[in-house]
């Protein structure tokens, strides 16, 4: 067996790793809303969640042979691995591959271990980028398009990390503030309860979503290192089936796993979410990642749900938002990407600079080590399916959002009262 198999090995096993720690990692983006309020117990969530991205997975590859065109220049146009990375049984661009995904894992435990919900996309994308600096410098990057479309750096990852959670919020706020208008004159017990059934259906429909846009990822990464390989013909690309079953199951049992952290600072950390608001976030988050795709505008939707369950704060007559906890989740938003490239370079130059296959195997035990650290400390204050759903406990209080016309009802009615005194 020889060096460059030897190393195909380990990238399918780490990027099947990846895969796994996507699903948990995302859970929340879909489930967390219905979980808060009630709509779906905790398990019962995250099962119709992992069902829905085994789903979404099998639904669509049109993208996963493209996937790290974007953002650096390893892929020609058609999705093949460029000849000058080809040598040595395609060794350099193996290696690339692996230390992007093993970046990419170690930022998704690490925002995992404190409930940070970031973009699994962009921890990927940037570890690749950390990967092909390392090996090709900085011109291998491609860090802007080429005019006619929004590509590279800056139109796959900082334009939509700026625009989607604020596009997000803007359309979540409307509809919340609408759903409450509508159903003003509406017994708060029967608008909660008859609100949940919206609920699951709009929830199910993000996870779908997620399922079909995020497993891609891994199975054109698998299957660029295939060629690379020289397993797949590269004058035939395609996507093995196997290739296509293992990374959908990874990324289901995942998502069954939960990723209780995180789930819990979307439910409780942000905002205390009504049934209302939680129709209007899952709404907003679906309807915003489906018009995305269909303007191939690519979004993370960890940004959309985010923002969207914010939104919903800010809709809602009286409705209140932790900003504090906003912060820190958009501090781990906008340092995602570089970190990611940071461990991606890191583990790129380990891998390589150690001669044959103890390279690889050092980086991956680094990876190994690293994940059980993170594992044990995340037992020390264990969330899970039975208190995921407890109140937020970290100091900071919700601050109450209070609009124009509020201001003014407030007046009128101390006004009325004083008058009613006199």
């Amino acid at each position: 067996m020889t060096t460059a198999t030897l190393i195909l090995a380990l990238v399918v096993v780490v990027a099947l790793a990846f895969d796994f720690t996507n699903g948990f990692h995302d859970t929340g983006n879909a489930m967390a809303a219905s979980i808060a309020t009630g709509a779906l117990s905790p398990k019962g969530a995250v099962t119709l969640a992992a069902i829905l991205n085994l789903v979404g997975a099998l639904l669509s590859v049109e993208v996963a042979l493209t996937v790290s065109n974007a953002v650096v220049n390893i892929q020609d146009s058609k999705g093949l691995p460029k000849p000058e990375l080809m040598a040595n049984g395609g060794t350099m661009l193996l290696l690339i591959v692996f230390g992007g995904l093993v970046g990419g894992i170690i930022w998704n435990l690490i925002t995992w271990l404190l409930g940070l919900p970031s973009s699994s996309s962009h921890a990927l994308l940037g570890g690749l980028v950390g990967g092909t600096i390392g090996a090709l410098g900085f011109e291998g990057v491609k860090w802007a398009g080429d005019g006619t479309k929004l590509d590279g750096v800056i139109g796959k990852v900082i334009l939509p990390s700026l625009l989607s959670p604020v596009i997000a919020m803007i359309v979540a706020a409307v509809a919340t503030r609408v759903i409450f208008w509508v159903t003003t004159m509406i017994e708060d017990k029967f608008r909660e309860r008859r609100f949940r059934y919206g609920q699951v259906g709009a929830a199910s429909l993000v996870s779908l979503a997620h399922g079909t846009n995020d497993a891609q990822k891994t199975m054109g990464v698998i299957t660029l290192a295939l060629v690379a390989a020289g397993q797949i013909s590269a004058k035939e690309v395609y996507v093995p089936l196997w290739v296509k079953l293992s990374a959908a199951t990874a990324i289901a049992l995942g998502t069954y796993l939960g990723g209780w952290r995180i789930i819990h600072t979307m439910s409780k950390g942000l905002v205390d979410i009504s049934s209302p608001q939680g129709l209007a976030a899952d709404s907003s988050s679906a309807t915003v990642i489906l018009a995305s795709s269909q303007l191939g505008f690519a979004l993370s939707t960890t940004h959309v749900a985010t923002g969207s369950i914010m939104g919903t704060g800010i809709g809602k007559p009286g409705g209140s938002v932790r900003w504090s906890v906003a912060g820190r989740m958009v501090a781990a938003w906008a340092i995602t990407f570089p970190a990611a490239a940071v461990m991606g370079a890191i583990m790129y130059w380990i891998a390589s600079v150690i001669p044959g296959i103890a390279g690889p195997l050092v980086a991956f035990a680094i990876l190994c080590a690293a994940s059980l650290y993170m594992w044990r400390r995340s037992r020390v204050n264990k969330i899970d399916h039975t208190n995921v759903t407890d109140e937020w406990h970290d100091g900071s209080k919700p601050e109450v959002v209070v609009a124009a016309h509020d201001i003014i009802d407030t007046h009128d009615e101390a006004t009325s009262a004083k008058s009613t005194t006199v």
